[in-house]
Order: structure tokens, then sequence, then C-alpha cells
């Protein structure tokens, strides 16, 4: 056996350290560890219900509103709080924002370089490079002229030594296949949608004030006030600005990551069959459509158990627990149980790598992270469980978008369930929404001509108005999957909170019964052309767009440095 270690792994949120086990050219066993100690919960515990979205928006900086709008839909959950319909039409836009802007740079800036060779692009033809690119797509920009420039500009970073993110990488592997033109065609894409990117999020500006970080949510609505006739509300200019932006990306994304994602994955269709992982998937469901106390969503809640699409069961949140037999936590009755979140204990229990090695992955706790089940088992959240749940329950628009992509492709729906399905699913996904976002913009035009201006439910404002004891969940489907905040409140204050984050469902690491998570099983299998530059490890786990600030955190209330990382 070959013994594999990424530490860092680069081009997420967070640390993580990926270690394999690798022998006859592939990956034959795993373990994913998250080196970071998670504390927010913990710092809730006795403040204000309404405070707590404040908090746990700062659990992540790339993530940005996924904790806010979680932890006030927990809250609202426990209080009996009924946000009025534009406060739901503000909170899909931002949140549908979030969305596309995530899936953007994590195509381009975050999994692009595991499939693009930079290097390559070096030697493109410019001529050749916007035949390419015309063929596929009409984005203007796609001249000979266009594409020599970008080739130049690339050149310059190589000469004066300034590669920046691209400095590191294993420029040359074998196991890159694109030619050198769709190479040079990525990268001016690449550059693209930088500037993408940081126009499109002007929309959290707007409705939240800034970004990352918003300051618009609000326990029972949003603090965003709607007044057609002032300038100091969102006002008619406000509905052409945002119908603006969403038409920008509507316009990128169907005319640049959608033929970027299909060409450059026609070139790695054996990646349908590498990376498939547990099998189970789970989606909390997105973007509700009326204002029910159950309200009807966009994208449907479900569970698929062993890749069987004729089947979506019922999502039931009291079947999810979390287990720290292999995580840095203790539990008081034993670590052999999982608990459920309403039950969360957070006791941090650090015991290191315990030697010998061998017992490391075997007996002995190896992460931050804890092991989320449902009904016992793993479960993948993420975009491929959301679009994998919302094609088997017959989501129309769902089903056409994945049955394009499979026929431009020439493969079957078994192709999904693997690490080019993940990528194909994210996609999809934006796509979908950034279709979808246009009507949400009209509901708020609509209410403004109705003169329906309210944003928030004051009833339930007042911590007199609550029941003494009450238990609320909240949850939201998050760029990288699902996400659930529990919070128990008794008195007005906080008596426990907890959070099961994407990452911790796809990250964690084994369970009680030995179970490998997501991310481990995912990567059995994986072949290794070089082990010592283990790309394909890369591509699986990037794949899932880790992000594990949202998973552990670490506190020092004295301020003092706890650790220095320097990565190379």
């Amino acid at each position: 056996m070959t013994r594999v270690v990424v530490d860092p792994v680069t081009r997420i949120e967070g640390h993580l350290r990926i270690e394999a086990q690798a022998e006859g050219g592939m990956v034959r066993d795993a373990w994913s560890s998250a080196t970071m100690f998670r504390g927010i919960e913990i710092i809730l515990k006795g403040r204000d219900p309404r405070d707590a979205w404040v908090f746990t928006q700062r659990i992540c900086g790339v993530c940005t509103t996924v904790h806010a709008i979680a932890s006030i839909r927990a809250v609202e959950h426990a209080i009996g709080a009924a946000p009025p319909p534009n406060a739901r039409l503000l909170r899909n836009l931002i949140i549908g924002s979030q969305c596309v802007h995530d899936h953007v740079i994590h195509f381009y800036h975050l999994h692009a370089l595991d499939w693009v060779d930079i290097v390559s692009a070096l030697s493109a033809d410019p001529a050749k490079t916007a035949a390419l690119a015309q063929s596929i797509s009409d984005w203007p920009l796609s001249s000979r002229a266009y594409f020599a420039g970008v080739r130049e500009r690339l050149k310059g970073f190589v000469s004066r030594g300034q590669l920046g993110p691209f400095a590191n990488a294993y420029w040359g592997h074998p196991a890159y296949r694109l030619p050198p033109e769709a190479n040079l065609m990525a990268v001016a894409h690449y550059l693209e949608a930088l500037d993408f990117q940081r126009r499109f999020i002007r929309i959290h500006a707007v409705l939240g004030g800034k970004n990352p970080h918003l300051q618009s949510f609000l326990v029972g609505g949003a603090a965003t006030p709607i007044d057609p006739d002032s300038q100091n509300a969102l006002n008619l200019g406000t509905i052409a600005q945002l119908s603006e932006l969403v038409a920008s990306a509507r316009d990128f994304v169907t005319r640049v990551y959608i033929p970027d994602l299909l060409a450059i994955a026609s070139f790695y269709k054996d990646w349908t069959g590498i990376g498939s992982g547990v099998g189970n998937y789970l989606a909390y469901g997105e973007y509700p459509e009326d204002d029910g106390p159950t309200p009807k969503l966009y994208i449907p809640p479900g569970v698929i158990r062993k890749r069987d699409l004729s089947r979506v069961e019922p999502m039931d949140q009291e079947k999810i627990s979390e287990y720290v037999k292999h995580s840095w936590y203790d539990y008081d009755g034993g670590d052999d149980k999982g608990l459920h979140p309403f039950k969360g204990e957070t006791h941090p229990n650090y015991t290191g790598p315990n030697p010998p090695y061998e017992r490391l992955f075997t007996e002995a706790k190896y992460s931050w992270l804890k092991s989320p089940r449902y009904d016992s088992e793993p479960m993948e959240v993420g975009p491929l469980a959301r679009m994998l749940v919302a094609y088997a329950s017959g989501h129309q628009r769902v089903k056409q978008l994945v049955d394009r992509t499979l026929a431009s492709l020439g493969v079957g729906p078994p192709a999904l369930f693997s690490t080019l399905g993940r990528v194909a699913a994210r996609g999809i996904e934006t796509q979908l929404i950034a279709e979808k976002m246009q009507d949400w913009v009209d509901g708020l035009a609509e209410n403004m001509a109705r003169r329906d201006l309210r944003i928030h439910d004051h009833s339930k404002w007042e911590p007199a108005s609550w029941p003494a004891e009450c238990w609320g969940a909240g949850f939201h489907e998050a760029p990288r999957g699902a996400l659930g905040h529990w919070v128990h409140i008794r008195g007005g204050a906080i008596v426990n909170y907890q959070c099961v984050v994407p990452s911790t469902w796809n990250a964690g690491p084994r369970d009680a019964a030995a179970r490998r998570g997501p991310y481990e099983e995912a990567l059995v299998g994986t072949p290794l052309a070089k082990p010592d530059q283990p790309l394909e490890i890369l591509r699986t786990v990037h794949s899932f767009d880790p992000c594990i600030a949202c998973g552990v955190h670490v506190l020092d209330l004295e301020g003092r440095e706890l650790a220095r990382v320097r990565v190379v």
C-alpha cells in the first residue's frame, strides 16, 4: 500500500486533510479529516434567539447568507412567526443570487484547474480557439484577437513569475486531456467569471446592505423597506436594477458556463463512472412559493436511497442524528450512540493523532467534523442530491435540463452518480435558479403595484409573546447542500443550538458502525496515475465543493495565536 496525504486541500474554504491508501493505481481506502474546532454553538448559549442569525452568519465568509437564513427559520419555527410575502421574495432573491454566484465561482475558480491545464494554454492557436468557442456558443467575446490577447496576458504572468493562483498545480499531469485551445478558452472564461461574480453579487448589496454578511435579515421578515414612492427604499428603480442583474446572470450561465461545462465534460466521460460515493441522497428543499406553514418549495425535499430514482421518500428530520465515534468530541452517554440535533452536545475532546499509525483510522478520533446520518445511513447532500430528488419527483424544468445535458454527453441517468455528475448537477441548478429569479423580481413589482409593502411580522417580535419553552428547526439548501439549524429556547434565551451543515454531511468521518462518510466512500476506486501528484483525488473532493469552515471553527477569547499555517 502507498500512503497518499493531501494536506491542506486548497481551493476550498477551511482546513481539510485527505489521507488515502493506494494500491494497483487506485485508491483502496480514504479518510477525511477536518482540522479546526467548531465553537459557534457554544457561543450562542444564553443569547437572545433574535440575534442568533448575526452570529451564525459569521460561521463562514464564503457561504455568507446561508447560516443567517437557516437560523432565522429555526427561530421563526420555534416562536410561530409568519413572514409576509415580500420577505419571502426578498429572501428567495438573496439566497438564489448566492447560489448562482457561488456555483459560478466554484466551477471556474475552485474546480476548473482540476480539469484545465493552464500551461497547455500557452501553446494554443487563438484562431482555433475562436473556432471552438464559436462552435459551442454565440458569446460575443470569441474572436481570434480576443483569445490572442488572453494568451499574451497569460504569457506575461508566466514571464514575470506572477502566476498567483496558477503557481502550484500539477501542470502536465497525464490525467489532463483538454487540447490547448480548449484550455485557452477556459482560461479566458476563468478571467471573465471574475468580473461576472463581482458585478452580479451587487444584488446582495442592494437587498442586504453589504456582502458578505448581509444586514437585512430579521426574525419575522426583513429589514429592507419597500416603497415605490421613496428614494430610501426598494422602489421601481431597484426592480429595474435587479432585472438587469438577473438577465446578465442568465446570459452568462447560458452562453458561457453551460457550454464550457459540456465542452470540458466531453473529454472526461470516464469520470461518469468514478466517485459515485454512498449512493444515498438527501435534500431539504428550497425556495418557498407561498406563505403557509408548510409552503410548496420550488426545489422539492426528499430522500433517495441506493441510487433508486424510481422512489423519493419524504424527508423526516426526526431521523437525523450525529455520531462522534471518530470525531474529536465526547457525548455524555457514550460515543457509540447518535444524537438528534435537538439533543445534540458539543463537548470538544481533542485526542490527537494517537500512535501507532495503524490504529489512527480504525479506533481513534480523527476529525473535528461529526458524522451525520439519516435513518442510520450516510447521505450525500448538495446540488447533485437536489437535482436527483427534483428529477425523480418529476420537476418539469429540472427534467428538461437534466435530459438535455445527458443527451449532449451521450450518457444515461446512471452517469449522474459520479464525480462528473456532481459537476453537471451544479451547472444545471445554476441555470435553473438564474431563470427563476426573474419571477421573484416580478413578484416584488406586483406587490408594489398593489401597495402591499409589508416586510415584517411584528406580532411575534417580543419574547413575551413566545411560549415559555419552545423548539425550532430551520432548513436551507445552501449551495453546498442541506443545512439545518436546531434551537431550544427557554425563558426567551437559547438553551441549546446545533448546526448540521452540508460539509458535515459530506466530509464527516466514519460513524460508530465504521461506515465511511461521502467523501471517503467516493474516493474509493479513484484512479491515480501518479500517487505523488494526486490530481484525481482533488477532482472528486472538489466536486463536493468543501466548506470546512462551516463545519468547524476555532475561538480563543484571549486572542492568542493558535496555529500558523504555511501553504506552499
